[in-house]
């Protein structure tokens, strides 16, 4: 059966305060943000990391993921070396804190597939993902600006098993127009983690993010179809904008549990 997280980041608090919070409002994982301040791998101890386990655990939650997302540029060559390590570094957290999976942002796929920051986005995912494929932690690139078939085209391309997606359905209807019901079919062999956001497109362009269940996800059939793949991990609640998180996090807690209900 699918879980509910949440991005303890979205609370707008301390980690520890956020870990009582999400205990409280009844989800099960958190996947925080491991790029910088008290979660980052170079201001951690191996003791360090063993109290953060040992205090998530205690309070009954797990680490669904662990978000590694800083902007490194995906589609360069020999100039992203530092970025590349740093990321690996996070992966090593990630065994560190008992979960096999970061995820990250790789930016636009590019349309033409013979270009060279194609061949770059490529390889940067290859290795990342070799080394997943070494210690056991994959590498998953979230949905965002592209639809899904090109992303799973690069994914294919890439010499690696643990090269996966965190598959965010808002990112995908407000930035790319898609219906993430159908994303979910097109990248079901990939997908390995979700988030649980909504939005809209604007008619200019832009989008807006929306409380849960008032965007334009749809997400009963969404979640019924990541059901239909065998999909059984966490749908992890971003809440990004606003001005009332905490209540609307409260909320999305609350919408997801009744669709799970409904389906399972």
């Amino acid at each position: 059966m699918m879980k509910i997280g949440v991005i303890p980041d979205s609370f707008q608090v301390p980690f520890k305060e956020a870990v009582t919070l999400a205990r409280d409002m009844g989800v099960q994982g958190l996947q925080p943000y491991v790029t910088r301040g008290e979660l980052a791998p170079e201001n951690l101890s191996k003791e360090d990391r063993a109290a953060i386990l040992r205090y998530v655990k205690d309070n009954g939650l797990v680490f669904s993921a662990l978000c590694a997302d800083f902007g490194l540029h995906f589609n360069e060559h020999g100039t992203n070396e530092e970025g590349i390590l740093r990321t690996m570094a996070m992966m090593d957290l990630a065994l560190d804190l008992d979960t096999h999976i970061i995820t990250t942002h790789i930016g636009k796929v590019p349309e033409d597939e013979n270009c060279e920051s194609y061949a770059n986005m490529v390889s940067t995912i290859e290795r990342l993902g070799k080394y997943g494929d070494k210690i056991g932690v994959v590498f998953a690139t979230e949905t965002g600006p592209e639809p899904a078939l090109p992303l799973r085209r690069m994914l294919e391309k890439a010499d690696t098993h643990s090269a996966k997606v965190n598959l965010d359905p808002a990112n995908l209807f407000m930035c790319a127009g898609e219906n993430p019901v159908n994303s979910v079919r097109v990248l079901r062999d990939y997908i390995v983690h979700t988030h649980a956001k909504d939005g809209q497109m604007e008619p200019d362009g832009g989008y807006t993010e929306y409380r849960l269940g008032d965007g334009g996800v749809p997400y009963f059939q969404y979640i019924s179809t990541l059901k239909e793949i065998g999909y059984d991990g966490f749908l992890t609640i971003e809440r990004e904008a606003g001005a009332t998180r905490m209540q609307d996090i409260r909320h999305a807690v609350a919408f997801l549990t009744g669709i799970l209900q409904k389906i399972y």
